[in-house]
């Protein structure tokens, strides 16, 4: 038998909004990998090529990266912060979870 606690918590609407974005941002999570994936690919047949990686490809695989970061941090309750599409798309490499509260 649910004690009261219990019951107040599965009634608590943040917490059920929150898996609503859980489920978002998981799905943006996969969709994400498999973009990682083709800049890898894309990343290893230009270095093969030329001998020399793209920057381009380079930044680009540095701020995917980034986001998944973010999702995870999101995900494992390690953050409040929202990443993109409801935040900002990262530049560069990854803050900690104390740095993006400090920033937002």
């Amino acid at each position: 038998m649910m004690n009261n606690d219990t019951k107040e918590n599965l009634k608590q609407t943040t917490t059920w909004i929150r898996g609503l974005y859980m489920l978002l941002f998981g799905f943006l999570a996969g969709l994400a990998d498999f973009v990682l994936l083709g800049v890898i690919i894309f990343q290893f047949v230009h270095k093969l090529i030329t001998g020399e990686t793209n920057e381009r490809l380079h930044k680009l695989g540095q701020s995917i990266a980034t986001y998944n970061y973010q999702i995870l941090q999101f995900l494992t309750f390690n953050s409040e912060y929202h990443p993109y599409p409801l935040g900002a798309w990262p530049k560069g490499e990854p803050k900690s979870a104390k740095e993006v509260t400090k920033d937002n």
